[in-house]
């Protein structure tokens, strides 16, 4: 709210997604004709570190309804009027996590990789229609999210030039979705991590992410 205070034009609508009532009216506020939206940033989530045998069910079983279902919900409700306007944007964040499997992190991950293979899914289908779908995919960014998933001890093992900036992760992933990119990654250390992991093994990929959260 003090943030909208200083900039023109902003409103404030607050709703916990992880709600019924909460996704429902943000879906609703999307619809609305009279204040039509333009660009969805789909950018609520949170992660769980540790194992799957001792994670709390509930707490995953939110993070599932809230990493995945909410993001395709709010999509769903967004898309509609940006096809009858022939114009919109839907930029969907997810993670270098979706490149291969993180043990102890592997609820969130397998949440990224769906949301990554959502939107290249979306992007093609919304070919030729006005209306473009990115999906953006930062590496290790601080920001309360370590603290919220539990993984500061992890977050605190990646040196330093591993990190990017928020700054820099919203800026390159509205440029991307202004120009219609189906996926976008930040920073050259995670293009140079995900091109590897593009082309080896699979089995060497998943050996190599299980070392590095020992």
């Amino acid at each position: 709210r003090a943030l909208a205070a200083e900039l023109p034009g902003i409103e404030v609508l607050v709703a916990d997604l992880e709600s019924v009532d909460g996704l429902a009216e943000v879906a609703a506020r999307l619809t609305s004709a009279d204040r039509t939206v333009d660009l969805l940033v789909n950018n609520a989530g949170f992660g769980t570190s540790g194992p799957v045998a001792s994670m709390d069910p509930d707490r995953t079983g939110r993070e599932i309804d809230l990493n995945v279902k909410a993001l395709v919900r709010l999509t769903q409700a967004a898309l509609p009027g940006m096809l009858a306007r022939r114009r919109g944007w839907v930029l969907n964040v997810s993670s270098v996590a979706a490149y291969q499997p993180v043990p102890d992190l592997a609820v969130y991950a397998a949440t990224k990789a769906f949301v990554s293979s959502f939107t290249e899914a979306l992007h093609e289908e919304l070919r030729g229609t006005g209306v473009h779908a990115t999906a953006l995919c930062p590496g290790l960014t601080p920001t309360e999210f370590t603290s919220v998933s539990r993984a500061d001890a992890k977050a605190d093992r990646v040196p330093g030039f591993a990190h990017t900036s928020a700054d820099q992760v919203a800026a390159e992933g509205l440029a991307a979705a202004a120009r219609g990119v189906a996926v976008s990654v930040p920073g050259i250390v995670y293009k140079t991590m995900v091109g590897m992991v593009d082309v080896a093994p699979r089995a060497v990929v998943r050996r190599l992410a299980g070392l590095f959260t020992r």
